[in-house]
């Protein structure tokens, strides 16, 4: 039986070490595609997306197209005083877009004074319209410009603009010609290199499949254990030890998944603190022994009730129980604290030191809300612990709930 199993352990480390070497070999091949891809990408860069020369080609065809155009009907009363500035407030900025998404680009050294001094023509150029237009805004009529100072002015950034043009495709074909030098050098070395990968891979995937041969035996026999061990260290870790309800630590992993949990879906979560009514008159009279028992108890009465995947119930600490519900709305939730301080009474446990019952009781405060984004991640606790304390104030052996989580009025209370 083991023989046929190592059998099968070769025949699956073979596979695995020829669709290795295949799919490097595949990888060789599509890289040297990838390279030819890579060369036309950048043909189609230089030559046809120029983006670059495409914005400042939209900035000149603005200055020739919709100012002039703008100017020239304004000026021959071809359209209104609100529609000039209207087109022309337009035009400016999709001129100042325009520049700032060029100057997003990357630049090199050599060429930034020349941007530098087109910006200043071209915000100097901007300025001269934008007096134009708050001329035009304070009354004064477009036929009052000077159309020799204005088409001055057109041709003086259009000529500036041009030379940036020019730069910027000179430099495109700079670059490519260097691409094209270094082409052949690249596709060497990378071939080179993939031999070289290749060989690397299959000599050491040789060893390491050896090596997981050998040792695949012992591997799953200390794997199980180490299951079995993190499985325990896990339920240690996230369970208190007396009444085997979640503790603490663990409290603080669900707390803060659910409300997130929460907050995305826009569902209800409540969260309830519950206290057991005079907890250390109780130990006093009848011992730590009994105590414990008592607090397992509660620890019943809580799993019995709270049996939903979406309920999670903890002890927080001494004789203290938080309680987190999901999509769990304010009746219900009121419902099941309801019941659960009857359940607690009804299971008669004596309590000759209690103020309240003659049974052991517990008092309970709950917040009940649909969680957003808004909604504080400390808020849910502290109501909490607000309505736990006016539920002992208000005579223990029941609930305060409330909705309200921005003050810490209740909403409704029972006993």
């Amino acid at each position: 039986m083991q023989f046929i199993e190592a059998l099968k352990l070769r025949s699956k480390l073979f596979f695995l070490f020829m669709l290795i070497t295949i799919g490097l070999i595949l990888v060789g091949v599509m890289g040297y595609l990838n390279i030819n891809s890579m060369k036309k990408n950048l043909d189609s860069l230089y030559f046809g997306s120029l983006v670059p020369v495409t914005e400042l080609n939209e900035i000149l065809q603005i200055y020739h197209g919709s100012i002039a155009n703008t100017i020239y009907k304004a000026k021959n009363s071809e359209i209104s005083s609100s529609q000039t500035t209207s087109e022309m407030e337009n035009a400016l900025l999709k001129i100042e877009m325009q520049w700032r998404n060029y100057e997003s680009h990357f630049k090199r050294y050599e060429e930034l004074q020349y941007v530098q001094y087109t910006a200043l023509e071209i915000k100097a150029t901007n300025d001269y319209f934008k007096k134009i237009l708050n001329g035009a805004l304070s009354g004064h009529t477009i036929e009052n410009i000077s159309m020799d100072i204005f088409e001055k002015r057109v041709e003086h950034i259009h000529t500036t603009v041009k030379k940036l043009i020019n730069y910027e495709v000179e430099m495109a074909k700079y670059e490519r010609k260097k691409f094209l030098k270094l082409y052949d050098d690249i596709i060497q070395n990378v071939g080179l290199i993939l031999t070289l990968i290749i060989l690397g891979v299959l000599i050491i995937s040789y060893y390491v499949f050896k090596s997981i041969q050998n040792d695949h035996t012992r591997l799953e026999i200390t794997t199980r254990k180490l299951k079995s061990a993190n499985k325990k260290l896990e339920n240690v870790s996230y369970t208190d030890a007396l009444t085997s309800l979640h503790n603490r630590r663990y409290f603080n992993f669900v707390y803060d998944r659910e409300l997130k949990r929460a907050k995305r879906t826009k569902s209800y979560i409540t969260f309830m603190m519950l206290d057991i009514d005079f907890f250390k008159q109780y130990n006093d009279t009848y011992g730590h022994i009994e105590g414990d028992f008592a607090l397992k108890s509660v620890a019943k009465v809580l799993k019995d009730f709270l049996k939903r995947p979406s309920d999670y119930v903890f002890r927080l600490g001494g004789e203290e129980f938080g309680v987190i519900l999901i999509d769990t709305d304010e009746s219900n939730s009121a419902r099941l604290a309801r019941e659960i301080c009857d359940a607690v009474r009804e299971r008669e446990i004596k309590h000759e030191a209690s103020k309240v019952n003659k049974f052991l009781t517990i008092s309970i405060g709950v917040v009940c809300c649909v969680a957003d984004e808004a909604l504080n991640e400390e808020i849910l606790i502290s109501r909490a612990d607000e309505m736990l304390y006016k539920a002992k104030e208000s005579g223990r052996n029941g609930y305060i709930i409330t909705t309200n989580v921005s003050d810490a009025t209740a909403q409704s209370t029972e006993k």
